[in-house]
């Protein structure tokens, strides 16, 4: 048995057998080089690096490509730095200008240290490689989107039907088997759980009990892989559920679990009422409609803000991605974590000094406007979320100069933000185009092509394609000033959330 904690950040990638599987790019993969699994390992990203030493520059799982202008003489030391840099696969480009073949001994050093090396033709540019891989990585992500959507909606109908049936329906949507446990026993059972569960399972459960750090954690038992993870809220941190299966759990299946432990956690201590809190309060954190009654029984307060985070910089330390920490320091029981990002519910607006500590752990907040819990605006606090991002600092509503939200009418501004944006939404819906975050992301960087594209994790040249797409659906030219006025203050007052 191994045991590790889990990572504080999963994000999404695309195994290697998707890129050496496109027929356009005509890759040839060196087969002495592959172990078993290699082509399932996943590519989170293509780098062009012609360093003689790029692993310290590296943060693990990227697809390499060289065209070998600079390959130094220690090959051998060059591929094992690779390799225990995290990196996927090496891709060496054929040109008549450097290699015309590729070189015996670096493909000996690959076969030796297990280095999956991939021969790129002349014909095929690393551009189009790199192209390839942001394709893949952008529709990854969207289908990992679409499918925790589904799971939530899945999720949060089931809790209507107590421990049990909730039970039940997180097994079926992560294909595994599933146990809640208390304090000492098996409350919930589904698909076949071990009961009792095995020695080394109840192991890894008291170390995650007894640890400060440990929030989470993962070990490999009988050719499988088993996730133990507190519930939420911190009062039934006791309650663990326990999840079992033979693939590891990927970023949408954590996405997934944590929704689950939030109703499994909500749903227990509710008690008779578990139904319509359950549902309500964690509807309510993750962005669907009319929990309002919900959100001010746990929180004893009619009016509440509506907080979000990011990733700042290197991204939240381990501790400051914990919900528990996060909780505390935004005084809320509703919190909601995925892998770089945060929302809250909380009854006030975090004080200067506690943003501060948030932005000094990795956490860029914004803070939305105070309203009754039913008309909470995702909208409003993903754009000020962007310009947090922008600006490098925690953005409050009601706090900035020139804040004239006062003299607005909410339903009237409402429905200029529906009529402005709605020839983009219903490009977004036809063909998952991310024209809305895309202008909403542009807007917040003052239309800087390379921050927008860095912060969308796409390519530029992906972004200006976007942008004119929105020129042409909208008939709007986004060089005059009086346009970007204009949808900034449309995307401000959208609800809900395009």
């Amino acid at each position: 048995m191994t045991q590790n904690t889990d990572a504080a950040h999963t994000e999404v990638n695309v195994p290697l057998r998707a890129v050496v599987g496109n027929r356009e790019l005509a890759l040839d993969v060196v087969p002495e080089t592959l172990r078993p699994g290699a082509l399932d390992a996943p590519v989170r990203w293509a780098h062009v690096s012609e360093l003689q030493d790029p692993a310290p520059y590296l943060l693990g799982g990227e697809l390499i490509l060289t065209a070998g202008v600079n390959l130094p003489e220690q090959l051998d030391r060059y591929v094992r730095g690779l390799r225990d840099a995290g990196v996927t696969a090496l891709g060496f480009g054929l040109t008549p200008a450097v290699h015309e073949t590729l070189p015996e001994p670096l493909r000996r050093a690959c076969a030796r240290h297990g280095l999956p090396l991939l021969v790129v033709p002349t014909r095929t540019p690393f551009l189009a490689v790199n192209r390839a891989v942001s394709v893949a990585l952008t529709e990854a992500g969207q289908r990992e989107q679409r499918r925790i959507t589904a799971a939530r909606e899945t999720l949060t109908r089931a809790a209507g039907g107590g421990l049990g049936e909730l039970t039940s329906s997180l097994a079926a949507v992560l294909r595994s088997w599933v146990a809640l446990v208390g304090a000492g026993d098996v409350l919930a059972a589904a698909h076949d759980a071990p009961v009792p569960l095995p020695l080394p399972v109840r192991e890894l459960m008291a170390t995650v009990r007894a640890g400060s750090g440990i929030r989470s954690a993962t070990t490999e038992l009988d050719g499988g892989f088993v996730v133990v993870q507190p519930v939420y809220p911190q009062a039934t941190a006791s309650h663990l559920v326990v999840v079992g299966r033979t693939r590891r759990l990927d970023g949408a299946d954590r996405a997934i679990l944590a929704v689950g432990a939030a109703l499994l956690g909500l749903v227990g201590r509710a008690g008779s009422d578990a139904a319509e809190l359950g549902a309500a309060a964690t509807g309510l954190l993750l962005g669907r409609t009319s929990p309002g009654d919900a959100a001010g029984s746990l929180l004893g307060s009619d009016v509440v803000r509506l907080v979000a985070g990011a990733a700042y910089r290197r991204g939240p330390d381990e501790v400051a991605h914990r919900p528990d920490w996060l909780r505390a320091r935004l005084d809320t029981p509703l919190v909601a974590v995925s892998p770089g990002r945060f929302v809250a519910i909380a009854r006030s607006a975090p004080s200067g000094a506690t943003l501060e500590v948030l932005r000094a752990h990795g956490w860029l907040a914004a803070v939305g406007s105070p309203a009754p819990a039913e008309e909470l605006s995702e909208s409003e606090v993903e754009l000020l979320l962007s310009r947090a991002l922008a600006l490098g600092r925690p953005v409050v509503a009601g706090n900035e100069p020139l804040d004239f939200d006062a003299l607005l009418d909410p339903g009237a501004s409402r429905g200029f933000a529906s009529r402005a944006l709605e020839p983009l939404v219903a490009l977004d819906r036809a063909g998952d185009r991310a024209l809305v975050p895309t202008l909403r992301t542009w807007l917040a960087h003052h239309g800087g092509w390379e921050p927008t594209a860095a912060e969308l994790g796409v390519h530029r040249n992906s972004v200006r394609h976007r942008i004119a797409q929105v020129e042409r659906a909208l008939g709007v030219d986004l060089a005059d000033p009086e346009v970007r006025m204009r949808l900034w203050f449309a995307l401000r007052w959208a609800t809900p959330d395009p």
